[in-house]
This record gives structure tokens, sequence and C-alpha cells, in this order.
């Protein structure tokens, strides 16, 4: 990632100078991960046809081949993609190497204020550097890993109490993670409804995020940090503290105890369909698919919702994108012209009834929000405690390394979440030493 395209600055001073109100494009093609807020989308964007004349195209590319696909296309300068919804990791190398337009000026121009979304979705999906007031996405898709289950199973009287003469308390979704391992571990191998279920479904996938994004989940209420000084890249005692070896610790004993057998290579789509076919009691997923699960024909009704449980502190993994310019783009004021149509609250307000999660303080601040769907109340609550993994420039090879040492670790059952942890600090500070960061 270290071709530059246009300077951003040069980018900036040619957007002050565009009408954008009046901007049109005769096509524009928006690039994101084919899942079901990516459908809830397409629906929206009639609107913005319908009031511009610009017809709609869409590049949706499944997650496990999403950031290959999307990376080399910006690394290489491709054309597919005028508009880019992207990870939240990609921000730090796609500001630094020119891939996304600075949106400050068109923001200024236009009247957009960053004040009127979620602090956490501006941190996140917006800012670069980090925390500053420079603006490479609008908050598009609020996200974070939660947790789905099987509510007509824990609201059966004979399993009710049978746990609560266990455990000492009433079966209910779980707030530690001690109490989801015990949960998990009560439903492993039950007989329910004439077939034999188990705990849970977590991720395990290898090959692009998923066992991160999964182990996160235990390792940040446990009290993992990257770093004990924010921008210092101080990684020894944060990355691989005890409180950081117990998190990782707990998510390996629940992979061992509680999942179904030969759940070595899991994510999104295999606990999809493990919770959907009845094998598993609950499922580790994003906020994303509730909208989805809620409505399912089978078993929406028997769903239930909760946040990520707690250890030392409430914590959640960040998911979730913002929505950028790519500086590339031959279509610049039609772009521009969605991003401003978008960021409109009735817009977000819509978005947010289709199945998006809006980050607009217009929808999240409204009285009714909590009550609007079975999750919305979660969704604010995990939303408060969210965290997120490096978006460095060089965060594809950060990740990689974090994927080899978990799955190393939890599935392939090789060394101790210490040395795991040890040897993940190893290889980060080689990349940032390349990078010139230490």
């Amino acid at each position: 990632m270290k071709k530059l395209l246009a300077g951003a600055s040069a980018l900036a001073a040619a957007i002050a100078l565009t009408p954008i109100s009046d901007a049109q494009a005769d096509e524009l093609t928006l690039c994101w991960a084919a899942w079901d807020p990516a459908n809830a989308l397409v629906e929206l964007s009639k609107d913005f046809t319908a009031q511009t004349g610009t017809q709609m195209k869409f590049e949706f590319v499944p997650w496990p081949n999403f950031a290959d696909r999307m990376l080399n296309e910006l690394n290489s300068g491709g054309k597919l993609c005028d508009l880019l919804i992207g990870d939240s990791q990609w921000i730090g190398g796609s500001a630094e190497n020119g891939y996304y337009v600075k949106l400050n000026d068109f923001f200024d121009k236009e009247g957009i204020s960053m004040d009127d979304f979620a602090p956490a979705t501006v941190y996140a999906y917006s800012t670069w550097p980090k925390g500053t007031p420079n603006y490479w996405a609008l908050p598009a898709m609020g996200d974070a890993n939660g947790w789905f289950y099987r509510k007509d199973w824990f609201e059966n009287p004979d399993l009710m109490a049978e746990y609560k003469s266990k455990y000492g308390r009433d079966l209910a979704p779980p707030k530690t993670w001690a109490e989801l391992k015990d949960t998990a571990e009560f439903f492993q191998g039950r007989q329910i409804d004439g077939k034999t279920v188990y705990g849970a479904a977590i991720f395990t996938e290898r090959a692009s995020e998923g066992i991160t994004m999964g182990a996160t989940s235990a390792l940040y209420p446990y009290g993992f940090k990257y770093e004990n000084t924010p921008g210092k890249y101080d990684m020894e005692g944060a990355v691989n503290s005890a409180d950081a070896v117990a998190g990782l610790e707990m998510y390996k004993e629940i992979y061992k105890c509680c999942t179904p057998p030969g759940y070595t290579d899991s994510y999104m789509g295999e606990g999809l369909d493990a919770f959907k076919s009845g094998q598993v009691a609950m499922m580790m997923n994003w906020f994303a698919f509730m909208p989805g699960m809620a409505k399912d024909e089978n078993v929406g009704s028997k769903t239930g919702f909760f946040v990520n449980p707690g250890a030392k502190i409430e914590a959640s993994t960040l998911g979730g994108q913002g929505i950028s310019v790519v500086a590339n783009t031959d279509n610049m004021d039609g772009a521009l012209a969605y991003i401003k149509w978008f960021a409109q609250p009735d817009v977000q307000k819509k978005w947010w009834s289709l199945g998006g999660y809006a980050c607009h303080n217009a929808v999240l601040n409204d009285p009714g929000f909590k009550d609007s769907q079975p999750f919305a109340a979660q969704f604010l609550e995990a939303m408060n405690g969210v965290q997120d993994f490096w978006q460095e420039p060089a965060y594809a090879q950060l990740l990689q390394a974090m994927q080899k040492r978990l799955h190393d670790y939890v599935v392939a059952d090789t060394g101790t979440a210490k040395e795991a942890l040890d040897g993940l600090i190893q290889d980060w500070t080689a990349i940032f030493e390349e990078e010139g960061k230490l």
C-alpha cells in the first residue's frame, strides 16, 4: 500500500470549488461487502436515484474476499468504485496513501457536522490520525459483535429449573464471560427437540479476520490493550498482560468445551447456519445480522439478543464502516452528492428502518429508538463500549500476524496463551520497525 495517488490537499482544493448542491453523475458505483445491510442500501438508494436521476450500480463482494478485492482495487488505482464502504481498519492506509478524499472542506461547505453522529463512530470510521478532526469518511454502518440466543430454550421451565439448581442463578443471557462459559457448558451435548445441540458458535476462521474479531470479544473485556500509551506502540505489558492472557484462555476454553464438532474455521456464515438449523444455544455474530434474524420465518420469534459479556470492564469488538469517496473516481461530483444525501437525518431514519445501522444522533437519540427493534437497546449499549483493531496503514500485516497466533493457540492447540501474545508482540514490533514507527 505504498502507491500514492493525487495529493489530499489538491483534492480538497478541487472539492471546495465544485458546485456540489447541483452536482450529478449519470452513474455511480458503490462498493461494499455482500451481506444483509447491502440489500437494505440498494433499496434506500432508489430514493437518491429518484431525486437526482443518477443510476446506482453496486459491487458487493463476499466477506471472506472483501478486503483482498477492495484493497487490490485501491492499490492498483482501479476505476471500479466511486464510493466505498470500507472497513474501519482501512482508514489509516487509505488516508495516508491518498485512496480516499479528505472530506473536511466538503463537510464545511455543505453544513455536515460530525457532532451530529455518535462520537464512537466518528472516531472509528472517519478520523485519521485517530481522534483528530481530519475526516475521510461519513459514518455509514454502525456495528459491533454481539450475541444471539435461543429464547425458547432459555425459557423452557424444565431447563430453567435444572440450571437454577446447578448454578444458583436464573437461566438468562450471560452478563460475564464466566457465566457465558457456564451456560454454554450447560447446553453442550444436550438433547433438545430430539437432537443433540451445542453451547455456542464462535469465530475461529483463519484466512481473513474471523478469529481476531472473535477472540478480541473476550480479550477486550478482560483488559487487553494494544498499547500502554496511545500512539506510542509500547505493547509490552498491554498486549500480553495477565488480564489479556486470562481473556485468551477463556476464549479457548469455550472453543474446546462448547462448540459444534469440526468448528475449526468458522465465521459469520457458519455461525448463522448453525444457529438457524438449531445446532447451538448461543451464537456470536455482528449486530448487522440481527434485523434479518429477527424476521427469520423459522427462528425469528424464538431468538433473543444480548450484548457481549463483560469481565473486568464492559467492551465489545467494533464492526461497521464509513462511506468514503474514492480519490480515483471519474464521478467526483456525483459521489459527493451521494454523501450529502446520505447524511440527511430523514435518510438516516429510513436507513435504520430498512435494516441498516444509522450512526446519526437524530436516529439514536430518538426517544422511541430503544423500543424500535428487539436489539436496538443492546446496540446502543454495545456502541458505548466498542474497541477496534489497529487502523494503521500496515493493518493487513498486523491482522494476519494476529490471525496466525490466535488460530495456532486456540484451534491448533499450540503453546500457551502467554506465548501466543508474546509472539504477537514480536510480530507487530517487526512490522512497526519496518514502517518506521519504532
